[in-house]
């Protein structure tokens, strides 16, 4: 039985989807280098407490760790790549001018699936701009998350916007909240529910409602805006979302808040039709330097896996047969014109086997 190969949430990529994920991940990565993104690449496990201190508690139990036999300190193998993005800023990059632009791509492991996602292993592909979360840093990072998926031929994009830090900006100036039911409160405004959130603090209920096609959403928001604390949160959001120029679909809610925790005053996710969840998350956050100072940040990561395996971004095949005897020079000659030749190897082999659609016949392809 198959099953008994790998451990339960790792499966293996086979042909096509290996290589349309391959093909997807150079595309999104090509159109980030063209806005000055370029690539770091971390390793894969790091010293667990320093990986701790860069990932909210939230996220650290995501982490697989085990002891090293060389060291004897615990190791943690990385659920996300975006702190150790903010490591290398901090540290091997903490000279260099700001903000700086940085794109990566690698496998992340999760020590636990989600309920509704049982892979433990995935594709992540992002870009970070460290040392600004302005609304031009915001603009930005959302205008080349949305020009990376384009350039890979993704269709059907819409964008959520969320405000994190909502609840605790209202809880601690207009609409006080005792600080032990604020967690309480983001959960049930998170989750919907009308009836806890009404026990806790009524006056917190528009904030459910304010959920949906981004304008109108946007403008219940600014209505129910207490004593403008929300005003310059409201006024950036609108920038950013006008910098999109009606390209894609837009949402906003603002009190959602799973993968959110670490975000501070805006975050985003993105999907695209006919893939099940979303394909990329962003928003503000902070890169931590030593001694604990703070550093404003902003990115995005994309999941390929998501896109390839909704049957996004896999391109149809298009293998050329090329009989035993043809000349190797006619063969090179239609690979430089972009075609995938498969040689014939020995005399039983055909098209058919080698899962090519057309065949070299008197020096042109023909369809199958």
């Amino acid at each position: 039985m198959t099953s008994s190969l790998l451990p339960e949430g790792f499966h293996d990529r086979l042909p096509p989807y290996a290589d349309a994920a391959a093909s997807l991940e150079a595309r999104l990565l090509g159109a980030a280098f063209a806005h000055g993104y370029e690539r770091v690449d971390p390793p894969v496990v790091e010293f667990f407490e320093g990986l701790a201190q860069r990932l909210k508690a939230s996220r650290t139990i995501d982490a697989v760790r085990y002891v090293d036999p060389v060291s004897q300190r615990t190791l943690a193998i990385r659920p996300d790549i975006t702190a150790q993005v903010g490591r290398i800023a901090a540290t091997r990059m903490a000279h260099h001018p700001r903000p700086v632009r940085l794109s990566y791509a690698g496998q992340v492991i999760k020590l636990r699936a989600a309920e509704l996602d049982p892979e433990r292993e995935r594709r992540q592909v992002g870009c970070e701009l460290i040392g600004l979360d302005s609304v031009p840093a915001a603009q930005e990072i959302v205008r080349v998350a949305v020009d990376a998926l384009t350039a890979a031929d993704i269709g059907g994009l819409s964008i959520d916007f969320t405000l994190p830090d909502l609840v605790d900006t209202l809880a601690a100036g207009p609409l006080p909240v005792a600080a032990d039911r604020i967690e309480r409160l983001k959960d049930r405004l998170d989750a919907k529910d009308a009836g806890a959130v009404a026990a806790i603090d009524a006056r917190y209920l528009p904030l459910i409602e304010a959920a949906g096609p981004f304008v109108a959403a946007h403008d219940r928001l600014c209505a129910f805006d207490v004593g403008g604390a929300l005003r310059s949160r409201l006024d950036g959001l609108w920038q950013i979302a006008q910098a999109l120029d009606g390209r894609i679909a837009m949402t906003l809610d603002p009190t959602e808040r799973h993968g959110f925790e670490y975000q501070s005053w805006i975050g985003f996710s993105i999907f695209a039709g006919g893939v099940r969840g979303e394909i990329g998350r962003g928003g503000s956050y902070a890169v931590v330097h030593e001694g604990g100072a703070e550093e404003p940040a902003i990115g995005f990561s994309l999941y390929p896996d998501a896109i390839v395996d909704g049957g996004l971004s896999v391109p149809e095949r298009r293998r050329l047969f090329v009989p035993l005897g043809t000349d190797p020079a006619m063969a090179a000659a239609m690979r430089a014109q972009g075609w995938v030749t498969v040689a014939q190897l020995e005399a039983s082999d055909s098209p058919e086997a080698q899962l090519c659609t057309h065949v070299m016949t008197e020096g042109e392809p023909r369809t199958l």
